[in-house]
């Protein structure tokens, strides 16, 4: 791979790219098939809204997991990371834990988690039906969030190949 006439940030862009579709197919077939039919579950807000925070979080999510994988130097510790970061990550983020039962200091270290502000919008969207200006804050953090580790990792990564 690092022979082809490509420069990193195709690389990285491939790997971000692929993720986020295959991931937003299965978000699709999960909102309309098992949702919508199976479950006629009725949902308020804006599905479209929702789809493209979820590009956002898919974006910032991958890069996360991809600056991981730049920093580790095999697959078994990339998974101890895994286990010692994402997991964490996602168990805080308000989605299985209760945002408000978390110490005050915590939650504000949560801010900094894409998953964090993803639960909150999807809820306003998809429960309560907020539009773009109430989720904007939100759909920011996460692309602000995705810019800093894609960018991060993109130096990560070029060091290691240099290196």
């Amino acid at each position: 791979l690092l022979v082809m006439p490509i420069r990193s940030v195709e690389i990285l862009l491939a790997k971000i790219l692929s993720t986020t579709i295959v991931v937003l197919l299965g978000v699709i077939f999960a909102i309309f098939v098992v949702v919508g039919l199976v479950l006629n579950i009725p949902l308020s807000g804006s599905i479209t809204l929702f789809l493209f925070a979820t590009v956002f979080v898919l974006f910032a999510t991958s890069s996360i997991g991809i600056f991981l994988a730049t920093i580790t130097s095999s697959m078994p510790q990339f998974g101890m990371m895994f286990i010692l970061v994402v997991l964490p990550l996602l168990m805080l983020s308000g989605g299985i834990t209760p945002y408000e039962s978390m110490p005050v200091a915590l939650q504000y270290l949560m801010y900094l988690s894409p998953t964090t502000h993803f639960i909150d919008l999807a809820q306003a969207i998809l429960f309560r039906g907020a539009g773009l200006e109430t989720v904007y804050f939100n759909i920011l953090a996460i692309f602000v969030i995705g810019v800093f580790f894609f960018a991060f990792t993109l130096l990560t990564f070029k060091k290691n190949i240099n290196a």
